[in-house]
């Protein structure tokens, strides 16, 4: 502790991302990123852009992002907010919504990011747990609560919870925030900005990172009623006027624009997803039903711990959690074909031994 920090700062308990590392030749499987490229097109605008133009400040309310994320989600343009990723979205969705006198209520097993946003602005929380299957039970997220938030579908289970579930919790919660975190929903599953026309209460918060191959630009989005935007738009700019760079601004657009290159891409992540598992269970893995660009799988005989450990000894690198009730599973981001087929070459290995 420093006599410099403020009081409390000792006691926040930080977030950690996912291994990235600086050694050549492995196969990342640990972070949940796009084995595809980003489309074409974003390339040519990210070029384009990187010019004279960069002297200048970026549009503060990347007006043409959000002009085209409001008609390509069917809504208004007071009805989006774009942000430094959908990380710094859910940041200021905590901090304009959450701090109030009841708890917020979300998930024991869900976004590890979640718990250290409600250390960093002291909002009271209760994690609710997660039945023996991984799945959220909307008959808990009842009674007394200061704003819900769930991830849907659910990191790091990869469960899909139906849109009717979520619009029992909205009801249910009708007098608070109720943020669905949708970074994984185009891998499969109907989003829950369906509801948004009968729910001024729900938040969807999206991000440009997995499905869109754009983890390197930090782009995210929010979805919802204009009141909620409103919110989002003071703290914002009580923060950083100016959260998306000119690049990302203008790379993000030209995604959104290519809808056929997101569309076959998601597609293929989710046709990999579905091999991987078969050959996972012909393996003895006990894998999750996922509807993201990962699998939450479980050995019965090999502990997960080492299993990791192994596959990283052969340049391949998964997720693993040590925390409780997961701690014997490993989350496997969806790869190439490839990635795909050394992982499972290298599973029978370790399995054999």
């Amino acid at each position: 502790m420093s006599n410099y920090w403020s009081p409390g700062i000792d006691r926040l308990s930080p977030y950690v991302p996912g291994e990235q590392p600086k050694v050549a030749d492995l196969i990342k499987l640990n972070t949940n990123e796009s084995p595809d490229s980003p489309s074409p097109k974003v390339i040519e605008a990210i070029q384009a852009a990187a010019g004279d133009a960069l002297r200048r400040y970026p549009d503060p309310s990347s007006a043409a992002l959000t002009a085209a994320l409001a008609e390509y989600h069917g809504v208004e343009r007071n009805q989006v907010f774009v942000g430094n990723g959908s990380d710094e979205v859910l940041a200021h969705a905590f901090y304009a919504f959450f701090r109030q006198p009841k708890p917020l209520l979300y998930p024991d097993i869900s976004y590890s990011f979640y718990p250290v946003y409600a250390g960093l602005y002291d909002i009271a929380v209760r994690a609710l747990p997660l039945d023996d299957s991984f799945a959220i039970d909307p008959a808990d997220y009842v009674g007394e609560s200061g704003g819900v938030i769930i991830a849907n579908p659910n990191a790091p289970t990869g469960r899909l919870l139906p849109l009717e579930a979520i619009e029992a919790i909205a009801t249910q919660n009708r007098h608070c925030a109720v943020i669905v975190d949708e970074a994984y929903i185009d891998f499969g599953g109907e989003s829950a900005l369906a509801l948004l026309s009968r729910f001024d209460n729900i938040l969807v918060v999206r991000t440009f990172s997995k499905s869109r191959s754009l983890a390197g630009l930090r782009v995210g989005y929010a979805v919802g009623s204009a009141e909620l935007i409103d919110g989002l738009v003071r703290v914002k700019d009580s923060f950083n006027s100016y959260p998306l760079d000119s690049i990302a601004q203008v790379a993000a657009l030209a995604s959104v624009l290519d809808d056929d290159y997101f569309v076959a891409s998601c597609q293929r992540v989710v046709n990999n997803r579905e091999n991987l598992i078969e050959q996972l269970q012909a393996l003895g893995f006990d894998c999750i039903p996922s509807a993201a660009n990962f699998v939450f799988a479980r050995h019965p005989e090999h502990a997960a711990e080492s299993i990791a450990a192994q596959l990283r000894e052969r340049k391949i690198l998964v997720r693993h959690f040590r925390a409780d009730r997961i701690s014997e599973h490993l989350r496997i981001s969806i790869g190439s074909v490839a990635e795909c087929e050394a992982l499972l070459s290298a599973l029978k290995d370790i399995l054999s031994e």
